[in-house]
């Protein structure tokens, strides 16, 4: 990615390809899906109708295209331009070099204005944003965490996906203490999410002594998907707590 553009691969024949598998009904059921109507969180998102599987394929096909080129892909009004430029970017930082490797993840967060559907963080903000931060200071996601832009709080907490599966939780509490009180449900759905992983990954006495102290306090799309792994004895404990 970093090298000399690679001729045969260009903006355009990447648009056209992934126009190729364009499919119009699809696109309206994407649009309703992705709330893109007047008011709602994707509001004015564009789709032309392709499935994340034929996106990967075009971001495969065009894996080596320059880090410039991908950044202006990513800069489209149409949301499956925008996640196959994301896909090409975890790509290259998987293989890439450590130079690479910093400019995708400077280059990622500095275009988060962008990566702004819950699709575009999920798939890509635990591999480049928490892998990189391995062995570095993590002060990067509380700073994202207090941003008002939704999608920067969502990539925060996504971002520590990557620690959870090595087994730290550390982050992923202390962000969901700061994050109980976020008013938009994306992000209880993303905060109850990331503990319901501690649950499996880390350990269960560890989400239930979070629960134990936060339960009453937690918005309930927050609480029912950091339970759902739980037997319906100990989910209905938390419940009747949250429900007083």
């Amino acid at each position: 990615m970093s090298g000399p553009k690679n001729k045969k691969l260009s903006l355009a024949s990447l648009k056209k390809e992934l126009k190729d598998f364009a499919d119009a009904d699809k696109a309206i059921l994407l649009r309703r899906f992705f709330k893109t109507g007047k008011g709602e969180y994707g509001e004015g998102d564009e789709f032309i109708g392709v499935v994340v599987p034929d996106i990967r394929r075009v971001a495969k096909r065009f894996r080596d295209l320059d880090l410039v080129s991908v950044i202006k892909l990513l800069h489209s009004p149409i949301h499956e331009e925008r996640l196959c430029a994301l896909l090409i970017m975890v790509d290259a930082y998987e293989h890439g070099k450590p130079r690479i490797r910093e400019k995708i993840y400077r280059a990622y967060l500095g275009n988060t204005r962008y990566i702004n559907n819950w699709d575009l963080v999920d798939l890509t903000a635990p591999q480049i944003v928490g892998r990189h931060l391995v062995e570095k200071p993590h002060t990067v996601l509380y700073r994202l965490a207090e941003s008002k832009l939704l999608w920067d709080r969502r990539i925060a907490v996504l971002a520590c996906f990557w620690f959870i599966r090595q087994g730290d939780c550390a982050d992923i509490l202390a962000l969901a203490k700061r994050l109980m009180a976020d008013r938009h449900d994306l992000m209880h759905k993303s905060l109850g999410w990331m503990l319901r992983e501690v649950g499996k990954r880390c350990s269960e006495k560890t989400l239930t002594g979070f629960l134990d102290a936060y339960a009453a306090d937690m918005p309930r799309t927050m609480l029912r998907y950091s339970i759902e792994r739980l037997d319906e004895k100990t989910r209905q404990h938390y419940l009747a707590i949250r429900k007083r």
